[in-house]
C-alpha cells in the first residue's frame, strides 16, 4: 500500500460495485485491498481488474489495516453490512437506501450515533446540483417557492431486479425525495403520490409500478413536483427547475457533446446522456473524494444515517399515498 493511502474494502461486485470499485482503486488517498461478494466468481473478476484481492467478509472485518468499507451489496444487505463494518471501527460509504424496512433501520440508530457513515445520495455531489444550490442560497431568484424534479430512466430494468430493489419509490424516487429536501432547505410535511404501471406489465406482475408523479408540500408551504418513469425513450432525462419570488434557476440535461448540426431540415443536436453512470460519473467521483476525507478524519459526513432514514420514511409515505389515493401527513413535520 502506498504511503499515505488508507486501505478500504468493497462489499458487492455488482452494478454499483463496478462504479465505486474503480473510483476507490484510482483514488490518490485510497487503496482498494479487498473485494467481497457472495458470488466468488464476480469478486475474483472485479478484484483482478482493480488490483485487489477477492476475500470473505470476515477477512475485511478482521483486518486492522482496513480503514473503510464501501457497501454496494444487494439492497436488502445494506444495513447488515454497514453495521458489521461500523462495529469493526471502519468508516462506511453505503449505497442507498439504508434498508428496505423503515422500522429495522430506526432500531439501528444507536449504532450510527458516532459512526463515520456516508450514505450514497450521489446527486448531492453533482457539480450542477452544487452550483444550483449555491445559486438558491445566494438569493439570486429570491425566496424559493416551487421546485420541479424530472427523473426519467431511458429503459426499464429487468423484472428480476424488482423484488429485491424495494420498488420504484425506495429504489428510484428516494433520490428525488432527498434532493427535494436538500434544495428546499426543509423536509416535506405532506406527500401525495399517484402511480401506474405503464411501461412494462412484468413490473406490475412483480408487484411494482413504473411511472409516478409525487407532490410534496413543506411546513412553510413550498411545493415540489417529482416526475418519475422507468422509460423515457430518449435518454436519461435529469432536469431541475426552481422558481422563486424574483425568477427561476434550472439545470438542463447534459448532452454527449455540444455539436449542433444545422440544415434546411432544421437544427439537430447530440443526444442527452444515455444512462445514470454516464450522467453522474462526476458525482460518484466527488462522492468518493468526500468519503476519502471522512476515512482520513479530515471531514464529517455531509449526508448519512439521519438523511437516509428520513428519505426512507418519505418513500414509504409515497407508496402509502399511491396505494390509498390520499395525502399522507408526516410525523414531526
Amino acid at each position: 500500500m502506498a504511503v499515505g493511502k488508507h486501505a478500504v474494502a468493497l462489499i458487492g461486485a455488482g452494478r454499483m460495485g463496478q462504479i465505486h470499485g474503480p473510483n476507490a482503486a484510482r483514488h490518490p488517498a485510497l487503496s482498494l485491498r479487498y473485494v467481497v461478494d457472495a458470488q466468488s466468481g464476480a469478486a475474483k473478476a472485479l478484484a483482478q481488474q482493480l488490483g485487489a484481492e477477492a476475500a470473505a467478509l470476515g477477512d475485511a472485518l478482521a483486518d486492522p489495516d482496513i480503514a473503510g468499507a464501501i457497501v454496494a451489496s444487494s439492497t436488502d444487505m445494506h444495513l447488515e453490512h454497514s453495521l458489521a463494518m461500523i462495529d469493526a471501527g471502519k468508516a462506511v460509504l453505503c449505497e442507498k437506501p439504508i434498508d428496505l424496512d423503515l422500522e429495522k433501520a430506526k432500531a439501528a440508530a444507536p449504532a450510527f450515533k458516532d459512526a463515520r457513515f456516508v450514505l450514497g445520495f450521489n446527486r448531492r455531489f453533482d457539480p450542477h446540483v452544487v452550483a444550483l444550490r449555491e445559486k438558491l442560497a445566494s438569493g439570486a431568484i429570491g425566496a424559493l417557492e416551487t421546485l420541479t424534479l424530472i427523473n426519467h430512466d431511458p429503459a426499464p430494468p429487468p423484472p428480476a431486479f424488482i423484488p429485491r430493489s424495494g420498488g420504484l419509490f425506495k429504489d428510484f424516487t428516494i433520490h428525488d425525495l432527498d434532493l427535494a429536501s436538500y434544495l428546499m432547505g426543509e423536509p416535506p410535511a405532506e406527500i401525495f403520490a399517484a402511480a401506474s404501471c405503464l411501461v412494462d406489465k412484468a413490473i406490475g406482475e412483480a408487484g411494482d409500478v413504473d411511472t409516478a408523479r409525487v407532490l410534496l408540500r413543506t411546513g412553510s408551504g413550498k411545493l415540489c413536483v417529482i416526475s418519475n418513469t422507468r422509460r423515457s425513450g430518449y435518454g436519461y432525462d435529469q432536469r431541475i427547475e426552481a422558481y422563486g419570488s424574483r425568477g427561476m434557476a434550472a439545470t438542463r440535461n447534459e448532452r454527449v457533446d455540444t455539436v449542433e448540426f444545422w440544415s434546411e431540415a432544421g437544427a439537430r443536436a447530440s443526444p442527452i446522456r444515455p444512462n445514470f453512470l454516464d450522467r453522474y460519473a462526476a458525482s460518484y467521483a466527488a462522492e468518493m473524494d468526500h468519503f476519502a476525507e471522512v476515512v482520513s478524519g479530515r471531514a464529517r459526513p455531509q449526508v448519512g444515517y439521519e438523511e437516509g432514514l428520513a428519505a426512507l420514511a418519505w418513500a414509504e409515505a409515497c407508496a402509502k399515498s399511491a396505494r390509498t389515493n390520499t395525502v399522507v401527513k408526516l410525523r414531526g413535520a
